[in-house]
């Protein structure tokens, strides 16, 4: 843990997060300020929206509700360090100030975080909309200096890393058929009777790296019960075999299963070095006391309910963390509150539908830092109960309201090595190049504004998939290039559509008849809006020139369009089809360049020959030599496919 004894440390506020006010200037409300035990007091490494108040007052958290939530969504090592009041009518700050850090001490208490020695209050200040920093550290008073740390992912995490544990459990519930109500107070001594498991003089945690890139990884650390505090009169085993085992583990320290070199590298949770916990209980052995066999008698008519959970847990910590501190301090904490907040969820309709809770982790844009979603698996993400789940994370969190961001296909998986992590796109055989824009050279526009594909997609191009489709197949591998940007975004679950594919869905909604399956002709910008339409659900907009000599006035609508909706372009023109990835344009002289992705590249997958053989590279509409890119005799479609609103 880091302790600032200097008087300057204490009254400097650290920013991390890019964004701190997640409220429009219109409204008002509350915010919680996150930091971490591990990092110097008064660091802000992100915030999250109150989202319950009381119903006669925006700036009066619900700290019941609001801890029940944010308990299940921020892992253990991240704590409440203070909270931020916008929109307030009271124009005295300082007020405001006190209020906020009295706020965010109750939602400490409510969240059983330990006493800090500091919390942070902040005020957007109604005159000036300026945020003012405040401080209680034993006294109120003003922050002598906010800094805005330059790069924050390398603060959080070059000496830091993540531990998980997994541990499935059935909880056997059994109650009177006379009162079904039963059932819901055995659940919760089910639940507390295995968070105390958790603490058993009978557990052990064994601790092992999870980084499939260490060609001599240290061997797995166990921790027994006895190193975290629990009788030291219990035996397990033969006790003189574990002593040296015992007071190794308790010199050992997070960094132990990783190599200076490494301890250099974590700049990100997605490359983070790992620790993964297993929890082992011993079912043999001696026990402290005698203990006999007992019975419990249901009078009447009973049931037995097995209600199925399986916990998945990720924590924060810093590597001179001790393992024992790791174990005892954040992940049996961190199992036990996903316990309970599983239990909470359960409780509501234990009978009438058993739920069937998963938890995810994720990384939402914006954050530096993992976050916790439990999800119910009995819906489908797109039934409109698990979409109002995820639409009230998205604003708590502060993310759009159109965007698929907390998707399960989203979900980071901590459990196996990370270069199988979700975020990768898995696909058999070798996997297709994505992003290959990425690095290119500038356009040459002077003083233009780089307008881009938002996200990720593939590269589809002739010969691909072992398909001959030469000479006419380069509006469908535009197709396909649009519909992986949907893929990747989440937007969809459905594949890539193949040559046939596509034929087929223009012939089942009647624009083609039974014969254009399997053959080789052409389709543009109108075929492949009505696919995106069948596929996907995607709405398109389409803008016609007459002579590619028009396509720079468009310039300001399409850079319009990647700000807006950021998806890429289809370019149909005569019997040639591209695929617009970005524009460059200079709005006062009406320079302007276009980022181009060819389909018509019939090379392997080589990055390098793709770039400098320009099939990915800024075009303009006429060069330095005077050739035209776009011909100035044929007319040409524009595809625009919009953004879904969805989250």
């Amino acid at each position: 843990m880091v302790d600032d004894d200097s008087n300057e440390k204490t009254t400097t506020i650290r920013i991390l997060c890019r964004k701190l006010v997640l409220i429009t200037k219109t409204e008002s409300g509350i915010q919680w300020l996150i930091g971490s035990p591990f990092l110097p007091t008064f660091t802000i490494i992100s915030t999250f929206r109150c989202i319950h108040t009381l119903p006669s007052d925006p700036l009066s958290p619900d700290f019941s509700k609001e801890s029940d939530d944010i308990q299940a969504l921020l892992p253990r090592g991240f704590e409440v360090i203070g909270a931020l009041i916008v929109g307030a009518s009271n124009l005295n700050v300082e007020g405001c100030a006190r209020d906020a850090i009295d706020a965010s001490g109750l939602m400490r208490k409510a969240l059983s975080q330990s006493e800090t020695h500091g919390l942070v209050g902040a005020v957007v200040d109604p005159s000036s909309g300026d945020i003012r920093f405040f401080i209680s550290n034993s006294v109120f008073e003003s922050a002598t200096s906010v800094v805005y740390e330059d790069q924050p992912q390398k603060y959080v995490w070059e000496r830091s890393c993540v531990l998980s544990c997994e541990l499935p459990i059935k909880l056997p519930v059994y109650y009177s058929l006379k009162d079904p109500k039963d059932a819901e107070d055995m659940l919760t001594r089910a639940t507390e009777a295995v968070a105390s498991k958790l603490r058993d003089v009978k557990t052990t945690y064994m601790l092992e790296t999870l980084d499939g890139s260490v060609t001599k990884a240290p061997q797995p650390v166990i921790i027994w019960n006895s190193e975290l505090g629990l009788p030291s009169d219990f035996t397990f085993g033969t006790p003189s075999d574990n002593t040296s085992q015992e007071s190794n583990a308790k010199s050992l320290s997070c960094s132990h299963f990783f190599s200076e070199d490494r301890n250099h590298k974590s700049c990100s949770v997605e490359n983070a070095d790992k620790i993964h916990v297993t929890f082992l209980l011993a079912t043999s052995g001696a026990s402290i006391k005698p203990t006999a066999p007992f019975a419990e008698y249901i009078p009447g008519e009973a049931k037995l309910l097995v209600v199925d959970y399986k916990l998945k847990v990720i924590c924060y910590a810093a590597k001179d963390l001790h393992l024992t501190d790791a174990v005892s301090k954040l992940i049996i904490p961190g199992l036990v509150d996903q316990l309970r907040s599983m239990k909470n969820m359960t409780l509501s309709n234990i009978l009438s539908q058993h739920p069937k809770l998963h938890p995810y982790h994720f990384n939402p844009p914006g954050y530096l830092h993992p976050i916790t979603a439990i999800y119910e698996s009995h819906y489908g993400e797109t039934e409109m109960k698990q979409v109002e789940i995820r639409r009230a994370l998205h604003l708590r969190l502060g993310l759009p309201l159109d965007r698929p961001l907390l998707r399960i296909a989203s979900a980071m998986n901590f459990s196996i090595p990370k270069e199988g992590a979700s975020g990768n796109i898995l696909r058999k055989g070798i996997p297709l190049l994505k992003d290959v824009h990425m690095g290119i050279p500038n356009s040459g526009v002077q003083g233009g504004i780089v307008s881009l594909v938002q996200g990720s997609y593939e590269y589809h191009h002739y010969l691909q998939d072992g398909f001959d489709d030469s000479g006419w197949g380069c509006a469908y591998r535009s197709l396909q290039t649009i519909v992986s940007w949907f893929k990747i975004q989440q937007y969809t679950s459905i594949g890539v559509p193949s040559h046939r594919e596509i034929q087929q869905s223009l012939v089942e909604i009647g624009d083609k008849g039974p014969s254009f399956v399997g053959s080789h002709e052409w389709i543009g910008a109108i075929e492949l809006s009505f696919v995106l339409d069948k596929l996907l659900g995607v709405s398109c907009k389409v803008i016609n020139v007459r002579s590619g000599d028009e396509l720079p006035e468009k310039c300001r609508e399409l850079a319009m369009h990647f700000e807006t909706q950021g998806t890429p372009i289809m370019i149909g023109g005569g019997v040639l089809a591209y695929t617009l990835l970005g524009v460059d344009y200079n709005e006062a002289s009406g320079d302007c360049a276009f980022l181009i992705l060819d389909p018509h590249y019939t090379g392997n997958d080589d990055l390098k020959k793709i770039v400098n053989g320009g099939w990915c590279g800024w075009k303009k509409a006429v060069d330095s030599k005077g050739k035209h890119f776009f011909l100035h005799n044929k007319f040409y479609n524009l595809l625009l496919p919009q953004r879904p609103n969805m989250v």
